[in-house]
C-alpha cells in the first residue's frame, strides 16, 4: 500500500508542474485534491477510487459547463495524520499549502483524523473550497455547520459515528434475537471515533436494553497483544467481543480469539480484517468472524448491482480488489457528486457548489446519496432511499457474504460454535 500511495503522491506532483494552477473564473480544467494519509489502505484505495471517477468523467469529455467540457485534473498530498508521531500543525499547514499552490476547486476524502479535520474545517471555511470528506468520522463536524455558515463548504459521503454506532446497535439487536446473546466485552483502538462510537452503544442500546457491559478496554496505536483482554472475556463468559479498531495491528486480536479458542462471537470492526485477502493474510484463521463495511461498494452485493459495478471497475482497473471497508466508495461518489453539482449549478463558485452540493440526490454504489442539514449524507438499510452500511461474515470456505441489512443480506448470520456454547454460563 505505501509503494502504490507513493505512486499515486508522485503522479499529483507531475501533473501539478505539467498544468500550472488557474483561478476559477477562468479556468480550463477543474482541479479536485485529494488530501489525506495516503500511507494507509484507507487513504491509498480512496485516492485510487476518486482516480478511477476522475478517468471515467474525463473519457466521456470531462464536465459540462456553460456549454462546453472541460476535464477533471486530480492532484494529491499526503497529510500523513494517521501517524500519531506527526503534529497536528504539520498536516494542517501541509493542506493550506496544497490549497493555496494547486489552486483546487475542491477536495475529496480529507484528513484521516477527527482530531485533524476539526481545525482544518478553519482553513476551508478561509479558502472557500468544498470539501467531501469520506474518512474522518467525527459527528461534531455537524453540529458545527448548524451553528456557523461559515463551515457550510464541509460535507461527508464517509459514513461518521453515529451512523456507525447506530448500525452496530441494530446488529447487536439482531444477534440477541437470533442468538439471545446479551452479555458483551468491547475492546477499541485509544482513539476519538472508536471510543465515542463505544460510548454512544453503551449509552442509547446496551444499558437501556438490559445487555451487561462486562469490560471496555482500549488500546494504543500499534498495539498487537491482546490476550489479557480476551481472557477477562473469557472468564466474565462474554458472548460477544465487540471490537473497534484501524490500525492494521489489530488483526492479531482475531488470530489470538482463535488460538485461545474463546467462545464468545467476535463482532464490530477490524480494518486489516474486511478485504478478500485477509482470508490469505491470516491463514484463513479467521472463519466466522463478522465484520463491518462502513459504505457498501467496499464489497460488491449480489443484490444491487452498482455496488458490484464499481467494485468490478476498480478491480479491472488497478488488478486488485478493495481491501478497506471504509473510504473507497464514498470517494469515488464524493468525485460524482461534485460533476453533478458543477452541471446543475454551471459554475465552479462555491457559493453556488455549495447549494448544488445541497441539493444532490443521486443514485450511487453507495445507494441513494443525499445530505441532510448538517451536510452529512443520509445512512439506512435501504439502498433505493440511503446510503447503506453491511455486515458480513467470513465463511469456512473463505468466502465474504453480507449478512445484514436483510434488504441486501445473501444469507443469515452462522454461530461459529459447535455446540452452541454461547448460553452456557
Amino acid at each position: 500500500m505505501r509503494t502504490a500511495a507513493i505512486h499515486f503522491f508522485l503522479i499529483g506532483i507531475a501533473l501539478s508542474l505539467m498544468h500550472p494552477a488557474v483561478r476559477a473564473d477562468a479556468a480550463d480544467e477543474v482541479v479536485i485534491g485529494v488530501a489525506t494519509s495516503l500511507t494507509t489502505i484507507e487513504g491509498a484505495e480512496s485516492m485510487r477510487a476518486a482516480a478511477l471517477a476522475v478517468e471515467e468523467i474525463n473519457r466521456k469529455g470531462g464536465i459540462r459547463l456553460n456549454h462546453h467540457r472541460m476535464p477533471l485534473r486530480l492532484a494529491s498530498i499526503d497529510l500523513q495524520d494517521a501517524d500519531d508521531n506527526t503534529r497536528k500543525s504539520d498536516s494542517l499547514q501541509k493542506l493550506e499549502q496544497f490549497i493555496q499552490v494547486e489552486k483546487l476547486h475542491a477536495i475529496v476524502v480529507g484528513p484521516f483524523r477527527s482530531e485533524v479535520l476539526l481545525p482544518a474545517m478553519d482553513i476551508i471555511a478561509a479558502h472557500r473550497v468544498p470539501l467531501l470528506e469520506t474518512i474522518a468520522m467525527t459527528p461534531a463536524i455537524e453540529s458545527m455547520i448548524l451553528r456557523d455558515s461559515r463551515y457550510r463548504y464541509v460535507f461527508r459521503t464517509g459514513l461518521n459515528t453515529k451512523y456507525l454506532a447506530n448500525a452496530l446497535i441494530q446488529i447487536m439487536k439482531h444477534l440477541n434475537t437470533r442468538f439471545g446473546l446479551t452479555r458483551v466485552y468491547i475492546l477499541t483502538q485509544d482513539i476519538a471515533w472508536a471510543r465515542s462510537t463505544a460510548a454512544i452503544m453503551i449509552k442509547l442500546y446496551f444499558d437501556r436494553m438490559g445487555w451487561q457491559v462486562l469490560g471496555a478496554d482500549h488500546f494504543a496505536y500499534g498495539a498487537s497483544d491482546f490476550s489479557s483482554s480476551l481472557e477477562k472475556a473469557r472468564a466474565k463468559g462474554a458472548q460477544v467481543i465487540l471490537p473497534i479498531f484501524d490500525m492494521p495491528q489489530s488483526g492479531k486480536l482475531v488470530q489470538q480469539w482463535k488460538e485461545m479458542e474463546i467462545p464468545a462471537m467476535m463482532c464490530g470492526f477490524i480494518s486489516p480484517m474486511i478485504g478478500p485477502g485477509a482470508w490469505k493474510a491470516f491463514n484463513g484463521q479467521i472463519s466466522g468472524t463478522l465484520n463491518v463495511v462502513f459504505e457498501l461498494g467496499n464489497i460488491p452485493s449480489d443484490r444491487y448491482p452498482p455496488a458490484s459495478a464499481f467494485y468490478g471497475a476498480y478491480s479491472d482497473r488497478y488488478g486488485t480488489d478493495i481491501e478497506a471497508g471504509h473510504g473507497p466508495a464514498p470517494s469515488y461518489e464524493a468525485v460524482y457528486l461534485l460533476k453533478d453539482a458543477i452541471e446543475s449549478a454551471s459554475s465552479l463558485d462555491p457559493e453556488q457548489l455549495v447549494a448544488a452540493l445541497e441539493a444532490s440526490d443521486r443514485m450511487g454504489c453507495m445507494g441513494r446519496l443525499r445530505f441532510h442539514k448538517g451536510h452529512q449524507v443520509i445512512f439506512g438499510t435501504h439502498p433505493e432511499t440511503e446510503a447503506v452500511v453491511c455486515l458480513m461474515q467470513w465463511t469456512r470456505d473463505g468466502k465474504r457474504r453480507i449478512v445484514y441489512p436483510p434488504s441486501i443480506a445473501d444469507g443469515e448470520i452462522e454461530n461459529p460454535f459447535h455446540p452452541l456454547p454461547l448460553l452456557s454460563h
